[in-house]
């Protein structure tokens, strides 16, 4: 058997997996997340191997969608780190088996200390389960692996119970790209959800054309302004732009009557506009909804303050 052959039943069997979480969801789900959401301190999370692997990723993505949490080691916590865990806050505690001897004498202290605790596995009945404050199901028929021994669906089902819990909780939150922002202030991401349009626009010498210019003038114009396009203005009023493109499709359709076109023939009448503090995840937006590649700049008063281009924002 060819390996692709393989690897493409392993994918066939997780996305079903996936799918079969769907049924599993009761009001615990709806009890967790309002516990979460009602929490003064932070969602601690462990799990034993894959589990805990999976575990520090679920603790990052709820960190970076408003929900402050961390993940711990349990050997660690055994050993001290338990410590770290207040009065305020709630453990997550994430096992396959639901058996994890671990995670057991974990439960032992936190139910001493009166500490909630809400447990994700793929058995309702297991000891951690019923010991447990909440506890949500996560469970899988069998694993991708064809021995049905390495955790593979089963880790792709918590992965991704995790971030169900995550985007609920961002949800009931009304967490915004604005918050989202605050925590990831690096990076391109970062530059997107901070970057205002005035940080990227042109403000010098951008063509301004009048309407009544030839075409056969108005390109030697555009092209010193080195935007590809010009801006079609009279009496300070902004009546159209004018690019690269409208004068390619001019001369296809005037031919030999070019000499005579007039920039107010071919201009694109009402062009888009957009706000100096406007976001540049707005300006991609109506870059992509619109089919354009620049946007003019405008003030209150719709005065030309500015030219933004899709190679500015790239940069």
């Amino acid at each position: 058997m060819q390996p692709r052959i393989t690897a493409i039943q392993a994918l066939r069997d997780e996305a079903k997996a996936l799918l079969d979480l769907i049924p599993q969801f009761d009001d615990s789900f709806d009890m967790v997340v309002e516990l979460i959401y009602n929490c003064l301190g932070h969602v601690v999370v462990t799990g034993v191997g894959k589990s805990g692997h999976v575990g520090a990723k679920v603790a990052a993505t709820l960190a970076s969608t408003g929900t402050p949490s961390f993940y711990i080691n349990p050997l660690d916590a055994l050993h001290g780190d338990l410590g770290m865990i207040t009065a305020n806050d709630i453990v997550l505690l994430i096992s396959n088996s639901g058996n994890t001897d671990e995670l057991l004498r974990i439960i032992a202290s936190l139910e001493e200390r009166k500490i909630p605790v809400v447990s994700m596995t793929g058995n309702a009945t297991s000891l951690i389960a019923r010991h447990s404050h909440y506890h949500i199901l996560c469970s899988v028929a069998k694993e991708a692996c064809p021995l049905n021994l390495a955790p593979t669906s089963s880790t792709t089902a918590q992965m991704a119970m995790g971030d169900a819990l995550a985007i609920a909780l961002m949800e009931k939150r009304k967490f915004k790209a604005n918050d989202f922002a605050r925590f990831h202030p690096a990076g391109s991401l970062g530059r997107k959800l901070v970057t205002r349009v005035r940080d990227v626009m042109y403000t010098d010498n951008f063509p301004i054309i009048p309407p009544d210019m030839l075409l056969v003038n108005a390109i030697i114009d555009i092209s010193r302004g080195k935007l590809g396009l010009g801006v079609v203005m009279q009496d300070d009023h902004i009546l159209g732009i004018i690019t690269d493109g409208d004068i390619r499709r001019a001369v296809e359709g005037a031919k030999e009557n070019f000499l005579n076109v007039t920039v107010e023939d071919v201009m694109t009448r009402h062009p888009k506009t957009i706000n100096p503090d406007a976001k540049l995840t707005q300006i991609q937006y109506m870059f992509r909804h619109h089919k354009i590649h620049s946007l003019l700049v405008v003030d209150e008063n719709q005065h030309l303050i500015g030219i933004v281009d899709y190679f500015a924002i790239m940069n």
